[in-house]
């Protein structure tokens, strides 16, 4: 049977480079970064160049980035700290956050009693700028918007630099999760008004629990995990050297060169589009424009049946998808994205996300364009039948 994988939006191939340069600094600098002896200096070096060459990237300074296990820990992080040391009562945010935001916000207003506006969406998921700037404008108090650069369910991008100027001129914080942004596009922190941003080294060929974030410097946070003064005592916990090296390699080799090379990716997703439109009960999620939408990601619902059961029986026939956020898959609650943009079939949890990569090749959705139709009328059919999993 032949495989399709088509679920990068949730995890990519580690590549072959960052595997080598990983072993390499498993084999060769195994000694604990905090240690004082040789072995130890020379981890301690590496996770400093490391720190150097990321912060380079993102023209940020070595200060600025600290290492963590992903972008739900770097997420965390900046949402808590904000609240509790920098001073702010208003968090701004839209409902169609990954769940690293939402949850985070509303344990805030549980915890702090702070206040929590969402901004409006259109039709497409986007946020409504005229309704931001209204939120931003309501009150005195000090506030943090948190919107991610790239929806990691239907691949909207949000205007960024819109964002980053009606922070500045409010004298807002602005915090952005970019998890499904790098690799997709270069960034300089900058070049936008961003005082805070996350990502995840899973996302663009690097290995899992690896991540970052980046705060300007004056804004550094304080830890929410304690222990030793590692990351210049801004989160305890030894080094994951490996993973930061990965991280490292990853970022070097596909942050200037994006992993998803759009020219190629482009007329595969226009085959995916063509084929959710031409199937009985599909409909497309998210704006058709290419240029606010990544190229690599393709996501629809469809009526009469349930993201588990369609998913499932996509596997069967060779086809790796997801439902939405990889993060809530194996959940029976319909996807809070769909829910959030009056999808019509958000409430029967039917919701399927397709995410190319730069291993996908015209054959593969070829395939995906056949399976796909069959498995959905089967599903639809057994539902109306009554049967079940």
């Amino acid at each position: 049977m032949q495989k399709v994988y088509l679920d990068n939006a949730a995890t990519t191939q580690v590549r072959k480079e960052v595997i080598e340069r990983m072993q390499e600094a498993l084999a060769q600098q195994y000694g604990n970064p905090s240690s004082t002896h040789s072995f130890g200096r020379s981890a301690k070096t590496a996770v400093e160049q490391a720190r150097k060459t990321i912060a380079k990237t993102l023209n940020a300074q070595p200060s600025e980035i600290i290492f963590t296990s992903g972008g739900t820990e770097a997420d965390n992080m900046i949402l808590r700290c904000a609240v509790r040391d920098l001073d702010v009562e208003t968090i701004i945010t839209s409902k169609i956050e990954h769940h690293a935001v939402l949850h985070t916000v509303e344990e805030l207003e549980k915890e702090y009693g702070i206040n929590v506006s969402y901004v409006d969406l259109d039709e497409f998921g986007s946020p409504d700028m005229e309704h931001l700037e209204e939120l931003l404008k309501k009150d005195d108090t000090k506030k943090l918007v948190s919107l991610m650069h790239v929806n990691n369910e239907i691949g909207n991008i949000t205007d960024i630099n819109a964002v980053g100027e009606l922070c500045k001129a409010n004298n807002a914080l602005f915090h952005s999760d970019t998890v499904q942004s790098i690799g997709h596009y270069s960034w300089d922190v900058q070049a936008v008004h961003v005082d805070f941003m996350t990502a995840g080294a899973h996302k663009f060929h690097g290995p899992n629990g690896a991540g970052l974030l980046y705060a300007n410097s004056p804004l550094m946070p304080d830890p929410i995990v304690h222990g030793a003064p590692h990351e210049n005592d801004r989160r305890a916990g030894t080094e994951n050297l490996a993973g930061i090296i990965g991280l490292a390699e990853a970022i070097v080799r596909f942050f200037p060169n994006p992993v998803f090379p759009m020219e190629t990716l482009a007329p595969l997703a226009g085959m995916l589009i063509e084929m959710v439109d031409t199937t009985v009960g599909a409909t497309f999620l998210g704006t058709r424009d290419s240029a606010n939408r990544l190229t690599n990601t393709v996501a629809f619902t469809v009526d009469g049946t349930d993201s588990i059961a369609l998913l499932s029986g996509l596997d069967m026939e060779g086809l790796c998808a997801s439902a939405g956020s990889a993060c809530a898959s194996g959940s029976v609650t319909p996807s809070h994205v769909a829910l959030a943009m009056g999808s019509p079939a958000a409430g029967a949890n039917a919701l399927v996300r397709l995410s190319m990569g730069r291993e996908t090749t015209g054959t593969d959705i070829t395939a995906a364009c056949e399976i796909i139709p069959r498995v959905v009328e089967r599903c639809r059919s057994a539902n109306k039948m009554g049967i079940t999993r």
